[in-house]
């Protein structure tokens, strides 16, 4: 496949990506991981740092397109810094150690947990399942620990961890509005930190591909980054002229489909 024809998948993966993002307030982290595996098998790339790659490079995405979430969720004033401040530590810290623990796994395991993890989340969407507001927000040594197990699961998926974070505040009695806006900001630290953790795991690594750094493919972050954010406002526009849940119910079966294929591969 050509490198021009590679560029155009990374393009139109950014712009269904930032779609989705505007559409159901997610990152699209999920998806983008499952189409660099498919795509990266077609480059030839080794089986066995495809999914790290595949991961690497989303939360490299990430780091670009948080930043415009942000400044959206902060001009709505939505952001709840004294959540997010003491989550941020622990959030560093547990990218960091997820990035490591993704580099132990044999691609192979990798692709297995990750296509769990869509189904898992498919299932959720599919049946709008929620926590109810059960406590309030912990001090900080409890949003410390939090974040650290929030941002642990996201470098291993590949994530932003909205789909982690936004419930978990929810069930703490944040507000949803200021929980995705919260969510939006965590997403930062989470890709910066991941990122460079899937660098430094992937650094001189034997099968790692030309224009890399480290587990990060540079091609793929550019081209995804130069048409999610625009798309990101279609989808945002869409949002409030479709029906939603109608939506959301075809997003859970593609991404339990998409999980299914992990699975039987």
């Amino acid at each position: 496949m050509s490198m021009v024809a590679v560029f155009a998948i990374y393009l139109a993966l950014g712009a269904f990506a930032g779609t989705l993002a505007g559409l159901f307030g997610i990152g699209g982290g999920l998806i983008i991981v499952s189409v660099l595996i498919f795509s990266f098998g077609l480059q030839g790339f080794s089986p066995d740092v495809a999914a790290h790659m595949a991961v690497g490079t989303s939360l490299a995405t990430i780091v670009f397109t948080s930043l415009s979430s942000i400044k959206a969720h902060q001009g709505h004033g939505a952001i709840r810094w004294d959540i997010f401040r003491p989550m941020t530590l622990g959030i560093v810290l547990g990218a960091f150690l997820g990035a490591w623990t993704a580099a132990l796994l044999s691609g192979a395991v990798l692709e297995l947990v990750i296509g769990v993890f869509i189904i898992l989340i498919g299932l959720k969407m599919l049946f709008d399942v929620k926590p109810s507001p059960g406590r309030s927000v912990p001090g900080k040594p409890g949003l410390g620990i939090a974040g650290t197990g929030i941002g642990w699961a996201s470098a291993i998926f590949g994530i932003g961890g909205g789909s982690l974070t936004v419930p978990f505040l929810s069930w703490c009695n944040v507000r949803m509005q200021q929980a995705v806006g919260t969510s939006a900001a965590c997403g930062l630290p989470i890709a910066v930190a991941g990122a460079i953790g899937n660098i430094w795991a992937g650094w001189n690594h034997a099968d790692v591909p030309e224009y890399s750094l480290g587990f990060v493919y540079i091609p793929a972050v550019v081209g995804i980054i130069l048409t999610s954010v625009l798309f990101a406002r279609v989808g945002a526009n869409l949002a409030h002229r479709l029906n939603a849940k109608v939506l959301k119910q075809i997003f859970a079966i593609m991404l339990l489909l998409v999980g299914l294929n992990f699975l039987l591969n």
